[in-house]
């Protein structure tokens, strides 16, 4: 039941926002009490961080499978900006920007958590492109990995980039080609160019 209650809890959150969704919500989707919802988790806020935990998780590993594929390091990106947004629901609620503001100190630590994660794998993505001579030789692979991090985050910034003007999906397809033309090599950009040509079709 545990199980249950967390995967609607986190489908309902990234549906409509983790501010909307309220206990009753949950109990009345469910057609359960709010006593058994109470019986596995003491208070919403308990809820809100185990989800948002549990979906990290859920996300990384996927992520890891994806990288465990050996694909150039350009159809990787591709491959997990489209794994993403699958599983984010991103659009409407902006679930980011409510559990930033209502749930400060999740939203830090999930910060923290993927900071961790996505600073390992974009790192090693940099690397095995400047060694297949796809990106430039003389990039920082420091400084292109945060700064690709940095990017990431702010994109989710609905003040800066409001959902009534970008969709989540046109954004990170923004983000991902304004990344990689800025470290790519002219073998390296025909095979972006391939990518997004395939992806307009």
């Amino acid at each position: 039941m545990r199980e249950k209650i967390l995967h609607k809890a986190t489908e309902l959150f990234l549906n409509l926002g983790f501010k909307s969704v309220t206990m009753d919500d949950l109990a009345n989707e469910m057609g359960i009490s709010k006593k058994t919802i109470y019986s596995h988790f003491e208070n919403k806020t308990k809820l809100v961080e185990e989800s948002t935990i549990a979906l990290f998780w859920f996300i990384s590993n996927g992520i890891d499978e994806i990288i465990a594929l050996q694909k150039n390091p350009i159809e990787e990106l591709y491959e997990i900006k489209r794994f993403v947004m699958l599983h984010l629901k991103d659009e409407k609620s902006s679930p980011q920007y409510q559990l930033q503001k209502y749930y400060p100190k999740i939203h830090e630590t999930l910060k923290k958590k993927q900071f961790e994660v996505m600073h390992e794998c974009v790192f090693d993505n940099v690397k095995r492109g400047m060694d297949m001579g796809i990106y430039r030789e003389n990039l920082n692979v420091e400084f292109v990995g945060r700064i690709y991090f940095s990017g990431v985050i702010s994109i989710k910034d609905n003040s800066l980039f409001p959902i009534q003007i970008f969709s989540m999906s046109q954004l990170m397809d923004y983000y991902l080609e304004y990344h990689l033309r800025g470290i790519v090599t002219p073998k390296g950009r025909k095979i972006l160019n391939s990518i997004i040509n395939s992806n307009q079709e």
